[in-house]
């Protein structure tokens, strides 16, 4: 088993989402494989949250890469997402799915994530990581789900990450 470093965050959001693909997410001593990923590139994406800029919720996606991004979804589920890239350069890439919890509210129940997670990091937390333990897989593309109010180009854009079947 290998921990992610700062390195694997510190790319281009759309190539972490496909790589996370196959990891393992670690929490709290448990383990689920990520099955499922999203691609949320900057203020320039419609579907991406800094797409209207810096704000006090959207502040966490401007932070180092591998920095932790959680927020509520409909005031009922936490959605985890890991912050890539550059410092300053919003992207994040969101949990979507692991093998055993089909749904970013489902995994972050399943592991007992909330939003107190927000803001802390992958890289150096002694309690939450991702690591590749050599898994490998085939990778289907699609479009993101649940971002109707995106622009159409935005919508289109082949960004969700998926192990095949």
């Amino acid at each position: 088993m290998k921990r992610l470093t700062y390195e694997f965050y510190h790319r281009p959001c759309v190539e972490v989402a496909r790589d996370l693909v196959g990891k393992v997410l670690v929490f709290q001593g448990q383990r689920l494989r990520i099955s499922e990923t999203e691609a949320y590139c900057g203020e320039s994406d419609t579907a991406c949250h800094a797409s209207k800029g810096r704000t006090k919720r959207t502040e966490v996606m401007y932070m180092e890469a591998g920095t932790v991004y959680i927020y509520l979804c409909y005031g009922m589920h936490w959605m985890l997402n890991i912050v890539t890239g550059d410092v300053d350069q919003p992207e994040a890439v969101l949990i979507r799915a692991c093998v055993d919890a089909p749904g970013p509210g489902r995994l972050t129940k399943k592991l007992g994530i909330t939003g107190q997670q927000n803001r802390s990091s992958v890289v150096t937390s002694a309690a939450f990581w991702i690591e590749d333990d050599g898994f490998s897989c085939e990778i289907e593309l699609d479009k993101r789900v649940g971002i109707g109010y995106a622009a159409q180009e935005d919508q289109d854009k082949l960004w969700r990450f998926i192990i095949k079947k």
